[in-house]
C-alpha cells in the first residue's frame, strides 16, 4: 500500500463514520484551519480522491445544490487503516510560526513597522475565536464525538489564547524598542 501520511489519516478521521464530501472536508478545515491542520482547498479535495483509488474510502456521487458531489465513506480497510494508526505513538506537533520568526529578526526592523506587521494577526485569531463559536453547533451533529470535540476546542481556545498573549507582549516589547 502507498504510504499514508498524518494528513490521510486526517481526512480518513473527518470522513468518519457518517461520510463526507469533500466541500464538507474544506469546510471543516476552514472552521479550525488557524488551530489544528492547515492544508490547501485543493488538498482537501484531491487527498479523498487519491484514498478511494487505493480502496479505503468508497465515493458515491450525489446530487448538490449546483452539480453533483462526490460522498465519500469508510471502507474497511479504511476502517484497519485508521485502527493501525491510532494504536501508533503520536509525534508531537509541528510548529512554523512566521510570526515567531519575524520577532526573532527584530534587530533588523524598524519597531513600529514590525509591530504593524504583527498586528496582522489579530483579525486571524478573530476569526479562530468566532469559529470556535460556531462549531459548538456541530457537536449536536456529532453526539458520539461530543466529548473529544470538547476537548478539542478547549486545546483550541488556549492555543488562540497563547497566540493573542504573545501577540500583546512582542508588541509592548517593540513598543517599548520605538521609544513609546
Amino acid at each position: 500500500m502507498p504510504k499514508l501520511t498524518p494528513f490521510s489519516y486526517a481526512v480518513l478521521v473527518l470522513v468518519g463514520e457518517g461520510g463526507a464530501g469533500a466541500h464538507d472536508l474544506v469546510r471543516m478545515m476552514r472552521q479550525g484551519q488557524h488551530v489544528f491542520w492547515a492544508a490547501s482547498a485543493s488538498q482537501w479535495y484531491a487527498e479523498p480522491k487519491r484514498l478511494s483509488q487505493l480502496g479505503l474510502l468508497d465515493a458515491e456521487r450525489t446530487p448538490g445544490r449546483t452539480h453533483d458531489r462526490t460522498h465519500y465513506t469508510l471502507t474497511d480497510a479504511g476502517r484497519e487503516a485508521l485502527r493501525t494508526w491510532l494504536a501508533q505513538p503520536s509525534a508531537f506537533p509541528r510548529i512554523q510560526s512566521e510570526p515567531v520568526v519575524r520577532l526573532l529578526g527584530a534587530e533588523f526592523a524598524d519597531p513600529e513597522a514590525l509591530s504593524a506587521s504583527l498586528d496582522s494577526l489579530r483579525a486571524p485569531l478573530a476569526e479562530g475565536y468566532a469559529a470556535l463559536e460556531a462549531q459548538r453547533a456541530v457537536v449536536e451533529d456529532l453526539p458520539h464525538r461530543a466529548s473529544v470535540i470538547a476537548i478539542n476546542h478547549r486545546l483550541a481556545r488556549r492555543i488562540l489564547d497563547a497566540h493573542a498573549e504573545w501577540l500583546e507582549e512582542a508588541q509592548a516589547m517593540l513598543g517599548d524598542a520605538a521609544g513609546r
